[in-house]
């Protein structure tokens, strides 16, 4: 006997010996708006590929749940990969490297050989190729093979980037996934035939293309893509960074701690930030403005950067003035209630907007102005005779979620105002096919601050991610391309340093969680990485936010 959950509902039926879970996915395909890629066994997530078995559990997973969503993303990059291979196979040394996500869209560029020419029709052909593909209903197939018979694999390929980060890895064992002769690696799991990848686009964009993927909230509509030139020039100049420090992958990090040019490294790139950190300030002086305000999703190390952006100010012959924008937070009663009955902290309507409003215009007309203090034990305003009154040269340096909404700093002129959009972007990737999520970045930064600072267990934070990435989505990310600069937090190094710290936080969750599978998921993530101790950071670096050990009170 197995049993298959749809919904709530648990379905018993008669157990076939060899019938396989991507066969009885099919039968019920039909109870479910978007397709089904993966599934829980017993609670365990798995691929469609292994035969079912008797006295289990079955839940379907589709392409509507977040886990879904990342398997077909990385399956049709396989797609593109596989059919970019089919339609340039008699030019050699053609590769495609997948740089960073826009906006439901990956950017990726054609490397390897010029004589290739990245135009409209090449594009059209890499599309038909890829429609080709799916019409065929090919299946992806998954082989587990000696991790030196993989290299060797790759070797042929001429993928020297895998064979760099495989080098590092201490499994015995590697998985890899085959399209017809298409061989490749992929960090995750993938969809069992082509067959479910109907959903996609490609469009030429700067010097490269964008692999556009389906709407996050309807895996069915693909809604035409929106550039963010902002944001896209930001992660060029992290890619140029990681170029000149020939750090572009995981591998190329794990060969320099290797060798012993970590801290050289270290000192270069957080010298570069803060080169970065004083044109903003430079900027922020030139053109006189009174209010700095600073947003940006969690764990982007917006307190971090608020202090150093203070100290460059001053550097200019300026006096800037911290303020928190969570010390005008409503009182607990007059806090909204999200869909799930708890307190919405995130969402604007949290926020006193009309007293937020009246302060900071009173302080830039020059008036003396008493500040508030949020007390979050008992969630209620307070004031302790702390006054504030600007003078000529004084800025005030403000930092909060809802920093970018215009309705927050309604009040205040255009002209007064300078913007600043702070996110970890991070640069690094596995190799030249696998990203490392930006969100998973930030969630690894929050696991072991609120760890360290907050006494939240990695289980906790975890369980509550998801609401704080709806949070973001809504209240942080529509106003970003408003920013006047941008700023990325990311340290090409951070993830060998918050390995140490954020290993034993995971293993400590139990397998019965919710949470296991996502702490699974993220240990197997830091495997890439060789560690390295923060002895070597210096006292003002962002990670130390995160870490301990700040000169700032963060």
């Amino acid at each position: 006997m197995i049993r298959i959950k749809c919904g709530n509902e648990i379905i018993p039926r008669e157990y076939r010996p060899y019938s396989t879970l991507h066969g009885l996915a099919k039968e019920y395909q039909s109870q479910y708006d978007n397709d089904i890629v993966l599934c829980r066994v017993d609670g365990k997530l798995t691929e469609l590929r292994g035969e079912v078995t008797g006295n289990t559990t079955i839940e379907w997973v589709t392409t509507a749940d977040p886990i879904g969503r990342k398997a077909y993303r990385r399956s049709v990059l396989f797609l593109m990969l596989k059919a970019m291979n089919d339609i340039t196979k008699d030019i050699e040394h053609v590769h495609v490297s997948v740089n960073y996500s826009i906006n439901q869209a990956l950017y990726c560029e054609l490397k390897g050989n010029e004589k290739v020419k990245l135009d409209e029709d090449l594009i059209n052909r890499l599309r038909d190729r890829m429609k080709e593909l799916v019409d065929s209903n090919l299946p992806i197939s998954k082989q587990t093979l000696p991790t030196s018979d993989v290299v060797d694999i790759f070797k042929k390929q001429k993928m020297y980037d895998k064979v760099q980060v495989l080098k590092y890895r201490r499994v015995s064992r590697t998985n890899i996934y085959t399209l017809e002769d298409y061989v490749d690696y992929f960090y995750g799991y993938m969809v069992p035939t082509t067959e479910c990848l109907k959903y996609f686009d490609l469009m030429l964009y700067e010097d490269g293309f964008m692999l556009v993927l389906p709407n996050r909230k309807d895996p069915t509509i693909m809604k035409e893509f929106v550039p963010q030139p902002k944001l896209f020039n930001v992660l060029m100049q992290a890619e140029r960074w990681g170029d000149m420090l020939e750090v572009g992958t995981v591998g190329a990090l794990n060969e320099l701690i290797s060798n012993g040019g970590i801290s050289d490294m270290i000192l270069v790139q957080e010298a570069l930030m803060e080169k970065n950190i004083g044109n903003i300030a430079s900027r922020i002086a030139d053109e006189k403005k009174k209010v700095v305000l600073i947003a940006g999703p969690s764990s982007s190390g917006k307190t971090t950067f608020s202090h150093r952006l203070s100290i460059q100010l001053k550097a200019n012959g300026l006096h800037p003035h911290p303020i928190a924008m969570d010390n005008y937070f409503v009182n607990r009663e007059e806090t909204p209630i999200d869909a799930d009955g708890n307190y919405d902290f995130e969402c604007i309507e949290a926020m006193a907007v009309d007293l937020f409003n009246q302060n900071m215009s009173d302080l830039v007309k020059g008036k003396e102005v008493e500040m508030p203090t949020f007390n979050f034990k008992i969630g209620k305003r307070e004031y302790k005779g702390n006054t504030l009154k600007l003078g000529k040269d004084d800025v005030l340096v403000i930092e909060g979620i809802h920093g970018l909404n215009p309705v927050m700093s309604q009040a205040l002129k255009d002209d007064e105002k300078f913007k600043i959009y702070i996110s970890a972007l991070t640069q690094l990737n596995i190799d030249e096919h696998n990203r490392i999520p930006t969100t998973d970045g930030r969630l690894i930064r929050r696991i072991v601050r609120d760890a360290k600072h907050r006494g939240t267990s990695a289980k906790e934070t975890i369980a509550m991610w998801p609401s704080v990435r709806r949070g973001e989505e809504l209240n942080i990310f529509p106003y970003q391309e408003e920013a006047d600069a941008m700023f990325n937090s990311a340290l090409i190094y951070e993830q060998a340093v918050l390995k140490i710290y954020a290993e034993p936080l995971l293993f400590a969750i139990p397998k019965n969680c919710p949470e296991y599978q996502e702490a699974t998921r993220l240990l197997k993530f830091f495997d890439y990485f060789l560690g390295v101790s923060s002895d070597v950071l210096p006292s003002n670096s962002i990670i130390r936010e995160f870490i301990g050990g700040s000169y700032f009170n963060v």
